[in-house]
């Protein structure tokens, strides 16, 4: 009993009873302050309109293939964005999605390498209305490598230099090095072991990272002969056609196309063949489709295919002679056909006139389509005299109005071999055979001459950057022939 007769048990209970109510009105407090602030804060935001939070590029990723994204995250869900709201300069296609509080934009085409962007969308507009936003991200892309192959007799090697030419670095070296091809991880290179010889080398694969380590071996369909490698724009996929070493009439593969994964790929992984439904099943030319599975070929016999990796459901696109190539970030391919060259939608089968030069430079010996739909090509023109004799050779970017601009010219004492286009389509790889009359050919199973060199022309500026000595630049999709 406590000093004024009321029970301890009771004032304790009147205590917490007092604490209790001071605690519940002081919480009250504080959430009532909280919920003024937390709606001050979203009317501030609404107020405002959308805001960026995050933003996502891989700036290295967008100059080396198509499909690359911009992701810029908001601060409320949006209403979905029209391409017509977003502007990107320097100017390059894109298209524009919408989820949630993200919107991505995505460039349809490789982005030139050194070189700020900036992407601004308007209207900006939160599902919940209010006002709109503005918002703008810059970036920046850096600087290109490209790989060259130089052959030599003391071994062949393939060096990674920068545009300056000032840092040619090898990364792979052999004996015998008859092609490569260059993909987003990893070199893919084409080599014959042994005395290197028909009769007495042996094909092999070897792949790499992209400094020339991590060096395994591809399996081949059998002890023979490969051609014609090349990679896919995207997938690490590659492909080849191959010959057994021992044919004759009755048996033995000649010129048949296989295919391989160079993701994780063991030594037991056996390459894909694509099969050839019907006629000859040999394959003369062949292309990847851009940012598809499918694949272009040209039979023996004459027959234009479009079918998938693995041969099935074949499309007959008709008779052609050859594949000059077909632009990246498209399905238009350029094709020869008897009675002249031709533009094929590989969507529908449709085709559109070839647009040949607005200025009669001479004959064009060779196209290579720039990245792009109607982007135009490159063409390597001879000038002719008495129909024999060539006079000189230009190379001249053809725009799909036939507009005609010279980047190149040579003498007549030298062989312009192959045009290959940088994937963003900013820079041409020009390979030239100097002094061709005396410039011997070796005795690979892809014979060169002993000296090539490659000149790399700015077509933004129409500047020759640098001239590099050696051949397979890394943005070809074939080897030269």
């Amino acid at each position: 009993m406590s000093t004024d007769g009321m029970p301890q048990s009771t004032r304790r209970a009147r205590t917490h009873r007092r604490r209790g109510r001071a605690f519940a009105v002081g919480f009250a407090l504080v959430v009532g302050v909280l919920s003024v602030v937390s709606l001050a804060g979203a009317a501030g935001i609404m107020a405002q309109g959308p805001r960026i939070t995050d933003v996502q590029i891989d700036p290295t990723a967008a100059v080396q293939a198509s499909g690359s994204r911009l992701i810029l995250t908001t601060t409320q869900s949006l209403t979905p964005v029209d391409a017509s709201q977003v502007t990107v300069t320097p100017a390059t296609p894109f298209t524009v999605d919408t989820s949630g509080r993200s919107v991505g934009v995505r460039f349809v085409l490789p982005l030139h390498d050194a070189t700020d962007y900036t992407v601004t969308i308007a209207g900006l507009e939160g599902i919940g209305g209010g006002p709109t936003g503005s918002v703008t991200e810059t970036f920046s892309t850096p600087p290109v490598d490209i790989y060259v192959l130089r052959r030599a007799a003391q071994g062949d090697t393939i060096f990674r230099t920068d545009l300056a030419g000032v840092t040619a670095v090898p990364v792979f070296s052999h004996p015998h090095i008859e092609d490569f091809r260059a993909t987003t991880n990893h070199l893919v290179v084409s080599v014959r072991t042994g005395d290197g010889t028909a009769a007495g080398g042996k094909a092999a694969l070897i792949v790499t990272d992209p400094d020339g380590g991590a060096q395994r071996e591809l399996p081949l369909p059998g002890d023979g002969f490969v051609t014609n490698l090349q990679s896919a724009d995207r997938g690490e996929l590659i492909g080849y056609t191959y010959s057994d070493a021992s044919l004759n009439a009755t048996s033995g593969r000649e010129s048949a196309l296989f295919t391989a994964s160079l993701k994780n790929s063991a030594a037991s992984d056996a390459p894909t063949p694509v099969a050839v439904a019907g006629g000859d099943v040999r394959v003369s030319e062949w292309r990847f489709v851009p940012d598809t599975s499918s694949i272009l070929l040209l039979a023996f016999d004459g027959r234009l295919l479009l079918t998938d990796s693995s041969g099935a459901d074949p499309v007959s696109l008709g008779n052609a002679m050859s594949i000059d190539g077909i632009a990246r970030g498209s399905s238009q391919a350029v094709v020869l056909r008897p009675d002249g060259r031709h533009v094929v939608n590989l969507t529908d089968g449709t085709e559109t006139p070839f647009v040949d030069p607005a200025v009669d430079l001479g004959r064009v010996a060779a196209v290579t389509p720039l990245p792009g739909s109607d982007a135009g090509t490159v063409q390597i023109i001879n000038k002719i005299e008495n129909a024999v004799t060539v006079l000189g050779t230009s190379v001249a970017v053809v725009a799909a109005d036939g507009t005609t601009t010279p980047v190149f010219s040579s003498p007549p004492e030298d062989s312009v071999i192959q045009t290959c286009v940088s994937p963003s389509g900013r820079y041409v790889a020009i390979l030239v055979a100097p002094k061709i009359v005396g410039n011997r050919f070796d005795t690979y199973q892809l014979p060169l001459p002993a000296r090539m060199d490659t000149h790399i022309v700015d077509l933004s500026t129409g500047a020759e950057t640098v001239n590099v000595t050696g051949f397979d630049a890394s943005w070809c999709q074939i080897p030269p022939k």
